[in-house]
């Protein structure tokens, strides 16, 4: 499980003094716990690699948004810093789809769900979401649907 695996690189980037990885590791526990109390669970459900990826996908948005602001503010420093946990959080990231391979399999999602026009949006989003998560940027994901569907 993924959350087995960043606990495991975090022990390991301590063992080896890496404290710039050690402490984005740490923020990525951080969050999954607070997903975890969020959600009331307080363990890890069976197969929650989808959550992980959920609260990892977000965490990534933040942080290019921060690295975006602060360049535009001449905070380079800073700008280095969030790309640094970037980096820590993209390496458990599942490899995200390209442009022509996500309109690819939109396309045969479309067909299979027979879906014809924007009316059906909702159930092939629905169906993006469940099989493409983590794979896919949902905001780009939502265009290639209604440019499939129009």
């Amino acid at each position: 499980m993924l959350r087995d695996e960043i606990k495991a690189a975090t022990i390991a980037s301590m063992k080896a003094g890496d404290s710039a990885r050690t402490g984005g590791l740490r923020l990525i526990q951080a969050a999954i716990k607070n997903r975890d109390i969020e959600l009331r669970t307080g363990t890890a459900p069976a197969d929650d690699d989808v959550l992980v990826i959920e609260v990892l996908t977000k965490m990534a948005k933040q942080r290019r948004e921060s690295i975006e602001m602060y360049e535009k503010g001449g905070r380079a420093e800073l700008a280095a810093s969030e790309a640094a946990e970037l980096a820590v959080i993209e390496s458990f990231l599942p490899r995200m789809m390209d442009d022509d391979e996500a309109r690819a399999t939109i396309a045969s999602l479309v067909a299979e769900l027979g879906a014809t026009s924007v009316k059906d949006m909702g159930r092939v989003m629905a169906a993006v979401k469940e099989r493409l998560a983590g794979k896919i940027d949902m905001s780009k994901a939502s265009g290639m649907v209604k440019a499939a569907l129009s």
